[in-house]
């Protein structure tokens, strides 16, 4: 898939979304919008899955191994790290269980003994909850011919979400899987077939819809209205289906720095945490004020997850593709 620096872009402007949203959480600020970088990421997923399943056809086993190989060595190692940190008395507020810790592993969604909340070991981790989620209702639909796939999407996301809108479940699976939010994927494969079909908005109107994204965007941050997924959805289909609009308009480049950031951008997602935590704990001792602290959180979490995209992710994906395997086994053939 030819790269689209425009979704590179809200990629990496997510993921520090989120780690700002942590940070300022952490240092007793206010920046509770940038939560919203989870909307973006999951319109961005929905939109990717479907275009590349359309250029480079894939089985449904395919597919879920190729996803799990994508997501799941670097999150497994998060994990282990959030675990070893509690045995050894890291963490004393979190409460670790056998079934919280093999769900948290499965990606299935279970109440953390710690809080009651549905989050994993690794909190931020709940997203892949719904990542894996998707991936499977995803992979169902390449059992069907192409026509058929959109309608199956959308048939089976309306009932799920219709069903927590009726019932209510209390369960954590069906607590999780009936939230609205799930519709935000179903709403990236939509932009992605308009997308396909070229029917995206001119420059102008991609413009509009980015400009009014980011005002409403702006509004919930300054209002300080509660996090709102009925809002924060419609508003990041907004700004994904306006990016798409204005690169195929050829009014997006490419900005080295920002695109290296939008390929880091898990890597930023899972390990920025563990950065923040450090950096408060030693802006405690030092006895620095907000600011500072704020802002060492930000730049050490992301940081952190550079090198973590570096030293950890890219290894991994070249094991788990077999790139390295394939390169000695050449290296090893009389030439």
């Amino acid at each position: 898939m030819k790269t689209l620096y425009g979704i590179q872009y809200l990629r990496a402007f997510a993921a520090l979304a989120v780690v700002v949203f942590h940070a300022a959480e952490r240092t007793g600020g206010h920046f509770a919008i940038g939560a919203a970088g989870v909307d973006v990421f999951f319109v961005i997923s929905g939109f990717i899955m479907w275009v590349i399943s359309d250029r480079r056809p894939v089985t449904p086993q395919r597919f879920l191994l190729d996803r799990l190989k994508r997501i799941a060595p670097s999150y497994w190692l998060v994990t282990g790290i959030m675990v070893a940190g509690a045995i050894a008395g890291l963490f004393p507020n979190l409460q670790l269980s056998a079934g919280h810790l093999l769900g948290s592993l499965f990606f299935i969604p279970v109440r953390s003994p710690s809080t009651g909340e549905i989050w994993p070991v690794l909190v931020q981790g709940w997203t892949l909850n719904f990542e894996m989620f998707f991936y499977v209702l995803f992979a169902g639909a390449l059992f069907l011919p192409r026509a058929w796939r959109l309608l199956f999407l959308t048939v089976v996301f309306g009932l799920f979400f219709a069903a927590g809108l009726i019932w209510d479940p209390q369960s954590a699976a069906l607590a999780t899987y009936t939230r609205p939010i799930i519709l935000e994927f179903l709403g990236g494969v939509f932009i992605a077939e308009l997308w396909l079909r070229r029917k995206v908005a001119g420059t102008s109107l991609g413009l509009a819809c980015v400009g009014a994204a980011l005002c409403g965007f702006a509004a919930i941050y300054l209002m300080g209205a509660e996090f709102d997924e009925f809002i924060c959805g419609p508003l990041a289909m907004a700004l994904v289906f306006g990016m798409v609009s204005l690169e195929t308009g050829g009014s997006i480049g490419r900005m080295p720095v920002l695109t290296y950031l939008g390929d880091a951008s898990y890597s930023i997602y899972l390990w920025h945490t563990l950065t923040i935590s450090v950096a408060v704990k030693a802006a405690e001792i030092l006895g620095l004020d907000g600011g500072l602290t704020l802002l060492g959180a930000i730049v050490g979490g992301t940081i952190t997850g550079v090198a973590a995209y570096e030293l950890i992710e890219k290894p991994l994906r070249k094991v788990f593709s077999g790139e390295g395997l394939k390169r000695r086994d050449l290296q090893r053939r009389p030439s």
